[in-house]
């Protein structure tokens, strides 16, 4: 998809594309560098920096950059706010914790995931084509890791799930079960409202509608619970916010793919089946995760009862989980296949995004981060639903936002995959927080010198935008159908 197109209707060379969106490569690199394959291993070597951190923080290096340069977005108080108060949650919970030099490490990983990238993606990227890019490197990595996680399905190399090598990882290996499932759906979202999208050319939209519907093969393949249950409820939030008449043509082409692929072909209908029965199993007969997962709930409010300010401090809950927990709880999950050998992972957080925040970093900490998501959920709606700016990129922001505030119920941050969590803050923050100026929804704006009007334009389209105010390259942009959003 073209970001911007000169009046005389001919595309931009790709020198042409480097030179005015090159800020936006280590963002893209960011999301795609996740498909590289990841060495397989237990979760105590999670925290080491991977290709995808070092691009993030090759992200962060750049909006410095720019920001020296004054060629940023501008941001307003709110922006600043709800981007810069976890900063002094986590600095609180840093010095307050039992043992600093610990909770450093939690420190920086916080201010990485939760401030840096968001901060650079909001300041960073400038108008819709550039959002529409990054979400487009969301689907990318979505359809590749789904094809090897369908790929290790159908030829039993993927990770052990009763007994089988059957389980959907992707590159991630048996260590990461979620990494996959978690990008596949993050695509899976976005191709939905993209699909649903009234401002998008019809081509584009038949393309994401046949990249959502392919991609909830390996996402069903995953046999994650929770990802199924997160990716339902973001895709019916997207469909009431495009349209009951859109919703209703996407539900029944999903519930018929779904009944084709698991009645007809027998895609994991057997596991399918108990997987999703066991989602309601939860107080009657629950399995040895859920009764962990429920153990690890109680152990993390134990921990905030006896701190409640401030926590036990960032990278606390595992030196405090024994003291909190029952008896109930195993030593850990096994984990096998996909190229590792089996290795009993040690359980090391409460799979509770809320309650990890709440034991590590107490009410101080639950109240800048939470409270600054729920600013940012209630704000993005309110612009979708007012039709300010393109509705593709709101439903989009939107739909993976809510996505993963929903995952965050039953499931904490962990894995190369944490990275893309501050992409998706930074996406949604950049959609609820429009610019003072108001040059979110077109490209050029303050500072990007491409943006001007070229000498000697004369007349025709790039003339009568720059005698509105507008550059050349923003006419031409609003040439291409639907890409200011209506």
């Amino acid at each position: 998809m073209s970001l911007a197109v000169p009046p005389g209707g001919t595309r931009p060379a790709v020198p042409e594309l480097l030179r005015r969106h090159w800020p936006l490569l280590p963002l893209a690199a960011t999301v795609l560098l996740l498909l590289a394959p990841i060495a397989a291993g237990d979760a105590t070597t999670s925290g080491k920096v991977g290709p995808a951190d070092a691009a993030s923080l090759l992200l962060v290096l750049v909006c410095a950059v720019q920001a020296l340069r004054g060629r940023v977005r501008e941001l307003g108080p709110l922006g600043v706010l709800v981007l810069g108060a976890p900063a002094l949650g986590l600095a609180v919970a840093t010095a307050t914790a039992g043992d600093p030099y610990v909770a450093l490490p939690g420190f920086v990983r916080y201010l990485q995931v939760f401030v840096l990238v968001p901060a650079a993606i909001v300041l960073l990227v400038r108008d819709a084509g550039e959002f529409r890019l990054a979400a487009g490197c969301f689907v990318v990595l979505a359809l590749v890791q789904g094809a090897v996680g369908v790929v290790q399905y159908a030829t039993h190399t993927g990770a052990s799930y009763q007994g089988q090598d059957v389980r959907a990882v992707g590159t991630f290996g048996p260590g990461d079960v979620m990494g996959m499932a978690t990008v596949v759906a993050y695509g899976l979202v976005v191709a939905t409202a993209a699909a649903l999208a009234p401002g998008l050319p019809p081509r584009v939209r038949r393309m994401a509608g046949g990249a959502a519907l392919v991609l909830v093969v390996p996402l069903v393949l995953s046999f994650s619970r929770g990802s199924w249950i997160a990716t339902a409820g973001a895709a019916v939030l997207v469909m009431v916010l495009a349209g009951i008449r859109r919703a209703l043509k996407v539900l029944l082409a999903l519930a018929a793919a779904g009944v084709v692929l698991v009645g007809g072909f027998g895609v994991g209908s057997e596991m399918v089946t108990e997987r999703l029965t066991s989602i309601t199993q939860v107080s009657s007969a629950p399995d040895q995760s859920v009764i962990d997962r429920y153990t690890m709930w109680a152990a993390a409010e134990s921990m905030w009862r006896e701190r409640p300010a401030v926590g036990v401090g960032l990278k606390g809950f595992p030196a405090n989980r024994d003291g909190h927990s029952s008896l109930g709880l195993s030593s850990g999950s096994d984990t096998a296949g996909a190229g590792q050998a089996y290795i009993r992972q040690p359980l090391l957080s409460p799979h509770n995004m809320y309650l990890l925040v709440l034991s590590e970093q107490g009410l101080l900490g639950l109240i800048a981060l939470a409270g600054g998501w729920a600013a940012l959920l209630v704000a993005g709606i309110r612009r979708c639903m007012s039709g300010r700016g393109p509705r593709d990129c709101g439903l989009i922001a939107i739909g993976l936002f809510a996505w993963q505030l929903t995952d965050f119920l039953y499931a904490d941050i962990g894995g190369p995959s944490t990275v893309l969590t501050g992409v998706i803050i930074g996406l949604a923050a950049w959609w609820a927080l429009p610019s003072p100026s108001g040059d979110d929804a077109v490209p050029g704006g303050p500072g990007r010198p491409w943006a001007r009007t070229a000498p000697g334009a004369g007349s025709g389209p790039g003339a009568a935008a720059a005698a509105g105010g507008r550059t050349g390259g923003v006419a031409g942009l609003r040439a291409v159908p639907g890409a200011d959003g209506r």
